[in-house]
């Protein structure tokens, strides 16, 4: 029965670092694949975003208030 020779330090860091290397080799091929917005839907989408975001800050921010108000009115009755 013939035994395997043990894989030494040298052949292990090749194994290592060839597969970092393919990990990037497949990892540049997919951003190739990727169908990349144009700055025009970029620019939409980014303003849809922008105006969402101030849309909820304005009602979470009357929500905030009106719970508030009740909770002082509650406070202020049970005092």
């Amino acid at each position: 029965m013939a035994q395997e020779a043990k894989p030494t330090l040298s052949t292990r860091m090749k194994g290592f670092f060839g597969k970092i290397g393919k990990f990037f080799r497949e990892v540049r091929a997919e951003f190739k694949r990727v169908q990349w917005p144009s700055r025009k839907e970029t620019w939409s989408l980014t303003l849809a975003v922008i105006v969402y975001v101030l849309i909820v800050t304005v009602f979470l921010g009357l929500v905030d208030l009106g719970l508030s108000f009740l909770v002082e009115q509650i406070v202020k009755a049970a005092a």
